[in-house]
């Protein structure tokens, strides 16, 4: 599923009516590259889920914890500065998703093979849509926030939720 937002308040609301059919157990990718808009989804996922602390990346730290709901938690993992899948696989995270956990993984793409079932969410700049706005040749003004969004599915995980989630996403669909 392709989706277009235009603003950083459509990222976090897309971000939100995912959350709205997460489950625990759920592993979901966040994947694209530098200031994509990864955790600035993240931050959007968390507030929707009811994450009272401010969500920043866990570049350094790896995983970061945070508390929702009747004993849940929404764990933020950034798998940039891992070196091999031996590393990932110190990570846990399957089991942080199992024991009342929500995954969500940036940089994740890179080990989604070993991830299992779980969802892709790649985010990139629309860089053709800053072209339709500005044709001169500067790039794009400072701030701009136009993303592109592809929402994919790995295993069979989501399958009972796919039909919700492109209902609830149809608004940005490209």
């Amino acid at each position: 599923m392709l989706l277009r937002v235009d603003s950083l308040a459509a990222t976090h609301e897309v971000a939100a009516r995912l959350a709205s059919v997460a489950r625990t157990g759920d592993i979901i990718v966040l994947a694209g590259e530098m200031g994509a808009g990864k955790t600035a989804f993240a931050q959007g996922f968390g507030a929707a889920l009811g994450v009272a602390d401010r969500i920043t990346s866990p570049t350094f730290t790896l995983v970061h914890s945070y508390p929702f709901g009747d004993r849940r938690t929404l764990h933020h993992a950034d798998l940039y500065r891992l070196d091999s899948m031996a590393d990932v696989e110190e990570l846990a995270l399957h089991e942080l998703a199992e024991f009342g956990g929500i995954v969500l993984v940036e940089w994740g793409d890179v080990a989604a093979a070993g991830l299992g079932g779980h969802l892709e969410v790649r985010l990139e700049r629309d860089d053709l849509d800053a072209t339709e706005v500005d044709s001169s040749d500067q790039p794009a003004p400072a701030g701009a926030e136009s993303r592109l969004i592809e929402i994919t599915p790995s295993g069979n995980r989501w399958a009972g939720r796919w039909h919700e989630l492109t209902e609830l996403l149809s608004e940005y669909r490209c």
